[in-house]
């Protein structure tokens, strides 16, 4: 009776509009077999509710209550949860400035125990909704890595990171990787550690595939590879067609690309084809400016909008304009190298300061103690920037996970924002030639 009285009273204070005004996420327990919700007892329980009662104004009349600020802006449809590695975390989840409708779910029962968990629907853990209904988790696991990374870390890694509690993991025909990945997810599958619906996977269509016959043939390549049946979101890698064929970088005898010409809205029918086939449930672009973005929005016969821009962000190149653009097309903005980047790659700039070692984020990381790449992972989700963080260090994949039980403050955000100084590591000289060359334009 104690429990169903204490998750009533909990659910009508986190659902009521009118009292909800921000997000907090609150460490609750440690350990739920020797601090479990029946330990805490009705006046532990009561002395919660009168927290969150003062958070969000409960009682006192809406015209008298102060306008609260928010502590995480999260677009609309976010959904918090807790779930395997987060289970233990009591998730207080009020509306933000930034929510504008109902699409908030809250699957937060304060009772359950961690292995009942493991059957909730881990997708939606940290999830934002998708301009098609569907959620797509707000901390993925990239895997894309320099020719020196063995493939079988790569497959290593990504079960480690099941293990941990990722569940959205980014790939591209281009990584090569594929078919490492596919057995690592089906590996944990297996086991039982997770169901296919569990997983979100992200592959990309490469640019020697951008005409419209072939962007299906790539998509299939990919889940022959994997040996799935589906994608959750196929992305267009980047805005410029190249030769299509064998070689991932076709040359010519002077060492320059040989692109292709094709028409990028065609190359959407073809994506929007895909989406309807059921190979791929969501589909959207990588790597576009605004005004390419806008060619495809204003397409006559537009049948999809892309659900997401996957783009270089991080506080050195923060994106604000284009995230500014992209909210307000309902398009989610997705961070690769949220942690900055190192030189190991080829087409990586060298001479770029190393974003993990600078003195501003550093400090901010010692108040909270935190580490600095946690710090950068943080800062992404509160600007309601899906982020991408990749590691094939166990340990740093663990701690890259560990970014939901704490809040960034205003101010932090703020000097954060001031990093901003457009430095890209992701740079290739030999695609400036073309003229839909993205990184020309600020936004």
């Amino acid at each position: 009776m104690w429990t169903e009285v204490r998750q009533r009273r909990w659910r009508q204070t986190l659902r009521c509009g009118e009292a909800c005004s921000c997000l907090t996420v609150v460490q609750a327990v440690t350990s739920s077999e020797s601090h479990g919700p029946a330990t805490l007892g009705v006046e532990g329980i009561e002395k919660q509710e009168r927290r969150v009662n003062s958070q969000t104004g409960k009682g006192v009349p809406a015209s008298s209550r102060p306008a609260a600020k928010p502590l995480l802006g999260v677009p609309s449809g976010t959904l918090f949860s807790s779930g395997t590695v987060a289970f233990d975390s009591l998730v207080y989840l009020t509306r933000s400035s930034l929510v504008q409708d109902c699409d908030l779910e809250f699957l937060i029962s304060l009772n359950k125990k961690p292995e009942e968990w493991k059957g909730m629907s881990s997708v939606k853990l940290c999830s934002v909704k998708l301009n098609d209904g569907f959620f797509m988790p707000m901390l993925g696991f990239g895997t894309s890595a320099p020719n020196k990374v063995a493939k079988s870390e790569v497959e290593e890694a990504v079960m480690r990171a099941i293990d941990v509690g990722y569940r959205h993991f980014d790939s591209a025909y281009l990584y090569l990787n594929e078919e490492e990945i596919g057995r690592a997810i089906r590996k944990k599958i297996t086991d039982g550690s997770v169901k296919r619906e569990d997983i979100f996977y992200t592959s990309k269509v490469w640019g020697t595939f951008l005409r419209p016959e072939l962007v299906r043939t790539s998509l299939e390549i990919s889940l022959s590879k994997l040996q799935l049946s589906y994608v959750d979101l196929y992305l267009i890698h980047i805005p410029i067609p190249l030769k299509p064929g064998e070689e991932l970088f076709p040359k010519d005898e002077h060492g320059e690309l040989i692109f292709d010409t094709v028409d990028l809205c065609a190359t959407w029918e073809a994506m929007e084809k895909c989406k309807d086939s059921g190979l791929a449930k969501s589909i959207g672009v990588s790597n576009f400016n605004r005004k390419q973005l806008e060619r495809i929005l204003d397409k006559p016969g537009l049948k999809y909008k892309p659900v997401c821009n996957q783009v270089e962000c991080h506080p050195y190149l923060n994106q604000s304009k284009l995230l500014e653009f992209c909210k307000s097309q309902d398009i989610v903005l997705t961070a690769y190298a949220a942690l900055g980047s190192n030189s190991g790659k080829e087409w990586l700039s060298k001479n770029n300061p190393v974003l993990l070692e600078d003195p501003v984020l550093s400090a901010i990381a010692a108040r909270h103690r935190r580490t600095p790449a946690q710090v950068a992972l943080r800062y992404q989700l509160q600007r309601g920037v899906v982020a991408l963080a990749k590691s094939f260090n166990e340990e740093r994949i663990r701690e890259n996970f560990q970014v939901l039980d704490f809040q960034l403050t205003p101010e932090d955000m703020e000097s954060l924002d001031s990093l901003n100084r457009n430095i890209r590591y992701f740079v290739d000289p030999l695609f400036s030639r073309h003229p839909d060359f993205p990184f020309s334009d600020e936004c």
